[in-house]
């Protein structure tokens, strides 16, 4: 059965320049479609955002110039977290993509790459807690 899944991802840059968004966005998009064979028709949207201390470009670039022209794009900001919570992730862009696909939720694979990682570990913790 097709169903809409959220695919996640994260990753950070190590300043704020477009070149750096854009090239950390495609390969964070690349990622995600790799290793959930994502096609561009079934993608219905994909969220970008950044944490406030990036505003050199739109994350949403990447994928125009991969060719999703038909795919309804958004970008916005994270929230502003105070950078002494130890989830808080400076420089960081997150993609939220929603994708209609007869995976089970299950079976998505999430990226966090680079800096990113933090996150996925917090999210770990969060798994571990729900599994005792």
């Amino acid at each position: 059965m097709t169903a809409v899944r959220g695919i996640r991802g994260a990753t950070t840059v190590d300043a704020d320049r477009p070149e750096l968004i854009v090239s950390a966005t495609r390969e964070l998009l690349q990622a995600l479609v790799a290793s959930n064979e994502v096609e561009a028709d079934a993608v219905a949207a994909a969220w970008f955002t950044t944490t406030p201390d990036l505003q050199a470009e739109f994350p949403a670039v990447a994928a125009r110039q991969m060719g999703w022209v038909n795919v309804p794009l958004l970008c916005g900001h994270e929230m502003a977290v105070r950078a002494d919570n130890d989830r808080a992730v400076a420089r960081c862009i997150r993609i939220l993509l929603l994708v209609n696909t007869d995976r089970p939720a299950a079976a998505i694979e999430h990226h966090y790459l680079h800096g990113a990682v933090a996150i996925r570990r917090d999210l770990d913790r969060h798994r571990e807690a729900l599994r005792r």
